[in-house]
């Protein structure tokens, strides 16, 4: 045979590098890890939510890798995703499983995304503070040309089974974009009750960078860290503080700072404190309040009773919006029980407290002073506790007035 065309096979066979088969699985991987980063970091924490800093070059870095791996644009992926927390769960919402379907979104979000993204006035008005460079508008708009290079490096690297390799690049960000919208939406569990559907896929976050505890990001959307649990791992936020070593990027925010005093009184720092933490303050209260309530009530309940007391405190600490035909059902069984249905009204007392935070601090902290005084009284054990544990909240001293979250 002759030798060119012996080399052309051995160049088709294998390519430039000539990797086995497990070097190139481990190729394989790495290349969409590194696909993964760049979502998370560059266009998720940094260019949606700016919570995080990132030196001008490893940005750049990112956005030549998405326009290769992927062909996303920063503009439309930021603008798409900041109309997804602003309007979640609504008709608006450019990917809610809620509203259009677990199937819809899990195997369709690529077709969801371009929907949203082709619509000028998404980008007029989510999409501002992205990339407005000569590259940006000349190069990186092409979308085409990026995969379409990217193909081309791929076949020269590992012969015709780069295409393999290339197509799945290309399917792997609409893959984990349904994961995180579909799964994300739908199934997993909440640390936190947030005004949508959000769940942690897994307390563990490696395969799609962290973005599996995705109920902590959409309760606390502006911080770079996602993890909120001792046992939760996020490793993009190890990344981050890798990255942070060398001055290639700088945490901006990473959930509210309060502190804790060791008196219990209300004040103005109290109602400050409480309102940028509320999440947490009632996440405790649903573990403090809500659960050993119902789990005495279940004690001493009998047939149909303990078993709709079995779920009874999910049902009365998820929001309303969140509540279908049947949820609302059982929670009007579950307030018919006295305990039951002060513990609720108590809760959606203090939400319409934080509700009016934009209002007086001075009424704000007479409307804790009020509730507190009620809770006390209404006789239920957990809530005593619960109310010398909001009294010791407090500012930090060196922040005095922190920005609600």
């Amino acid at each position: 045979m002759d030798s060119a065309l012996q080399n052309v096979i051995a160049f088709l066979d294998g390519g430039l590098l000539g990797l086995g088969v497990v070097e190139l699985i481990l190729t394989i991987l790495v290349l969409t890890h590194i696909t993964t980063l760049a979502v998370t970091l560059y266009l998720h924490r940094f260019s949606a939510h700016r919570a995080l800093w990132l030196h001008p070059a490893l940005q750049h870095f990112f956005r030549l890798w998405l326009w290769l791996g992927t062909g996303m644009v920063t503009r439309e992926w930021t603008a798409v995703h900041r109309k997804h927390h602003a309007e979640c769960e609504t008709e608006e919402d450019p990917h809610s499983p809620v509203l259009q379907g677990i199937n819809k979104i899990l195997w369709d979000q690529a077709g969801a995304y371009r929907i949203a993204a082709a619509k000028p006035e998404v980008l007029a008005r989510y999409g501002a503070g992205t990339p407005d460079d000569w590259i940006e508008n000349h190069i990186y708009r092409y979308s085409f040309a990026g995969i379409g290079l990217m193909a081309i490096i791929d076949i020269l690297l590992f012969g015709l089974i780069g295409i393999t390799v290339w197509a799945i690049q290309m399917m792997w960000i609409p893959l984990v974009g349904g994961v995180i919208n579909g799964i994300g939406h739908f199934w997993g569990y909440r640390n936190f009750e947030p005004a949508d559907a959000s769940r942690n896929i897994s307390p563990v976050g490696i395969l799609i960078g962290g973005e599996e505890l995705h109920n902590n990001h959409h309760t606390y959307p502006n911080s770079a860290k996602y993890s909120v649990k001792p046992w939760e791992f996020d490793i993009g936020w190890l990344y981050i503080r890798v990255f942070e070593r060398f001055g290639l990027a700088r945490p901006l925010s990473t959930g509210p700072v309060v502190a804790r005093r060791e008196e219990s009184r209300l004040d103005k720092d109290t109602a400050l404190a409480l309102v940028n933490d509320r999440f947490n303050v009632m996440a405790t209260y649903a573990r403090t309040v809500i659960v050993p309530l119902v789990r005495d009530k279940r004690l001493n309940a009998t047939g149909a009773t303990r078993k709709l007391l079995r779920s009874a405190h999910r049902i009365l600490t998820r929001d309303d919006l969140l509540l279908d035909t049947r949820g609302r059902e059982k929670l009007a069984h579950l307030i018919s029980v006295p305990d039951l249905r002060t513990a609720y009204e108590l809760r959606m007392r203090l939400q319409a407290i934080w509700s009016k935070r934009t209002g007086n601090l001075e009424e704000m902290v007479t409307a804790l002073r009020n509730w507190c005084q009620d809770a006390e009284a209404s006789g239920i054990t957990g809530l005593r506790a619960f109310v010398e544990e909001i009294q010791r909240y407090s500012v930090p001293a060196a922040n005095p007035t922190p920005a609600a979250a």
